[in-house]
């Protein structure tokens, strides 16, 4: 069989069809069978029309290979990670394309412990094995058994809060786009009712939908945020909530409709978890630090910088007993969560730290706004990524205090700092520039930085 283009460095993404059916699908589970040796694995899928059909087809490859199939049904990524990790068995895949176009699909592996399956800890030899079809002939084919783990997913995520601080009731919008995170969210609500945490939960969006009526859930995407705002701001909201289609990301809104870049959300995380365990390491990427920094330093916390990327996260988490880890991508992850992230996670932490301070959310992340304000993350696609790098690297190093190449390169000044780096799994560039409260300094130094980078 020629090359599978749908593994990535990360995980496996194609369309459907060319890329991704349910032949290769099956290999994909053969494979990782017979590479990992496993007894029992879990699989899940996300709303997808095609998710059930390739989910199916990986179990099938599965049971080729001698392993016990434990099917979740219809699961975001974080279902996975939790079943994985809560029964003890020895991996899982959920079938997913995220926030990818309609037409594509894919998959996320994980090992026992939930522990992440990448280009460098054995995605590419179950890519290798997969196209060989170098299959050794199980003795008996593996038992397909349908489970719900929903309830105890629910109960485990609701223990990250603590019930007492939920002071005064709360309502929260929340846009599942149609996606997976719909039945999730109805089993966490059912537990707040159990456990006396008064949450008036606006559903918009919410049943699952395989058409995609509203648009593929992805809202890093502006044209995507305006039905979540728009409720916030019609029901009086607390806080708005919105998911990708396996909602391992969520994207808040405070209670004025505005969307909160991810990376000031890793700095309230941060403290919310600082209150909890005093003394702790978090874990961020390099491209926006300072707010994250100063806020651990502040609570007494140490912070600890990661390459970008789950796999590097979650390696740097494992090996610094970190409790908590942020991307400003919205990624968030969490040691009591096999250092694996969530998006139902942070916004209940931040619910619950609206109650315990009293505050808006808008008082929040504001000032923290105002201290560190940011570019956001500005792509640009370019013939010769590293050679336009090095054209910005050149002109501005000498003038540097700091220079870190933990992802691409970051320099440092006394009011400013940017980063630039490659993506990996796209052909752009990707900037983010930060500064000391001047907001017009930083707006002018990404105008210059865009200008000397596109050439």
């Amino acid at each position: 069989m020629q090359g599978l283009s749908c593994f990535k460095a990360y995980d496996i993404r194609g369309q459907l069809g060319s890329e991704l059916n349910e032949d290769i699908a099956y290999r994909i589970g053969r494979a990782y069978g017979q590479y990992l040796r496993a007894n029992t694995v879990v699989v899940g899928g996300d709303a997808r029309e095609s998710s059930p059909v390739l989910k199916l087809a990986v179990a099938n490859g599965l049971r080729d290979a001698g392993v016990n199939v434990l099917d979740l049904g219809m699961a975001g990524t974080e279902e996975v990670y939790f079943a994985t990790f809560h029964l003890g068995v020895d991996g899982g895949i959920e079938v997913t394309a995220s926030h990818n176009p309609i037409d594509y699909n894919g998959m996320k592996l994980v090992t026992h412990g939930s522990r992440p399956i990448s280009g460098d800890t054995g995605l590419f030899d179950i890519q290798r094995l997969a196209e060989s079809a170098d299959w050794i002939e199980s003795k008996e084919q593996g038992r397909l058994q349908k489970i719900n783990l929903k309830k105890d997913y629910a109960e485990h995520i609701v223990s990250y809060v603590n019930v007492k601080n939920f002071t005064r009731p709360l309502r929260l919008v929340v846009n599942s786009g149609n996606g997976a995170a719909g039945p999730a969210l109805d089993h966490i609500e059912s537990q707040l009712k159990l456990l006396g945490i008064e949450v008036d939960f606006i559903k918009v969006h919410h049943q699952p939908d395989s058409t995609f009526p509203n648009g593929i859930p992805n809202p890093l995407l502006p044209d995507n945020r305006a039905d979540t705002a728009e409720a916030v701001i019609k029901y009086q909201a607390d806080m708005g909530i919105a998911w990708d289609g396996d909602f391992d990301r969520c994207f808040l809104f405070d209670e004025n409709g505005l969307f909160i870049e991810g990376y000031y959300i890793v700095g309230l995380l941060a403290e919310a978890f600082l209150s909890k365990e005093s003394g702790a390491k978090i874990i961020h990427d390099p491209r926006l630090t300072w707010n994250t920094i100063d806020i651990v330093t502040e609570n007494g916390g140490t912070s600890v910088q990661s390459k970008t990327g789950h796999a590097f996260i979650k390696e740097q988490m494992r090996k610094e007993d970190a409790i908590y880890g942020g991307e400003m991508s919205a990624h968030h992850y969490f040691r009591d969560f096999a250092y694996c992230d969530s998006g139902m996670i942070p916004w209940l932490l931040v619910s619950e730290l609206i109650c315990k301070t009293g505050k808006p959310l808008s008082a929040l992340v504001d000032e923290r706004i105002a201290a560190y304000p940011s570019s956001g993350e500005i792509n640009s696609k370019i013939d010769n990524p590293e050679v336009a790098i090095k054209r910005v690297r050149d002109f501005y190093q000498s003038k540097a205090i700091n220079v870190d190449e933990t992802d691409g390169v970051s320099l440092e000044f006394d009011k400013w700092r940017f980063n630039l780096r490659c993506s990996n799994t796209e052909p752009l560039v990707r900037l983010n520039v930060e500064s000391k409260g001047d907001d017009e300094l930083m707006s002018k130094v990404t105008r210059d930085i865009i200008e000397l980078l596109r050439g």
